[in-house]
């Protein structure tokens, strides 16, 4: 049987997450990008700082390298 494999991502106004399943049941992959330092600066998330925060996040997540 071929193994299938599942990218799994996940983005919120203050979190990123991806995550590679192997076969539904093993994972082989999970990390979280997290803004919370950067929005206590301001008393809780702010939309626009969070937005061009997140510009980048999925590259350096899901890079295969």
């Amino acid at each position: 049987m071929k193994d299938t494999f599942i990218l799994a991502i996940e983005s919120s106004c203050d979190e990123t997450a991806a995550s590679v399943v192997k076969n539904g049941r093993t994972i082989l992959s999970n990390v979280i990008s997290s803004q919370i330092a950067l929005h206590t600066l301001y008393g809780g998330v702010v939309p626009e700082i969070a937005s061009r925060d997140r510009r980048g996040t999925f590259r350096g997540k899901c890079d295969p390298g």
